[in-house]
């Protein structure tokens, strides 16, 4: 507060009680803006870090790997040896092993997962309806 007398100002001083207030304002302004600094800091540190960040070379598959690595020039080929009469309605192909959905001649199902690298079925489920 302050007081006019003519060309002169004249400031009272707080009471404790206000100045204790006024303190603890002061303190809790720079706690907060510490804390708002060191966010900032930590936002864009991540930002360069990100911008910054080299691509990551693609590396082959390490031997025993589920992968497939086909060799540029180079034809994978065998056989497959399905049921006599077996169809196949649907494959897929994900990388060095391929899944079937094979119809058998008596009308059953079943899904064929066979491993390129390793020449071999390597997995039959039978698919049926549940009631």
């Amino acid at each position: 507060m302050s007081a006019v007398d003519g060309n002169d100002t004249i400031e009272k001083p707080l009471d404790p009680a206000m100045e204790k207030v006024r303190r603890k304002m002061v303190r809790l302004l720079v706690i907060s803006i510490g804390v708002m600094m060191a966010g900032l800091m930590a936002v864009l540190y991540t930002l360069v870090h990100k911008i910054s960040e080299r691509p990551i070379k693609a590396v082959a598959p390490v031997v025993g790997e589920v992968g497939f690595v086909a060799i540029p020039g180079k034809e994978i080929g065998g056989t497959i040896a399905l049921p006599t009469g077996a169809q196949i309605n649907n494959q897929s192909l994900s990388g060095s092993r391929v899944l079937m959905d094979v119809t058998l001649t008596d009308g059953k199902r079943q899904t064929i997962i066979y491993d390129v690298t390793e020449q071999r079925i390597i997995a039959r489920f039978d698919v049926t309806n549940v009631q």
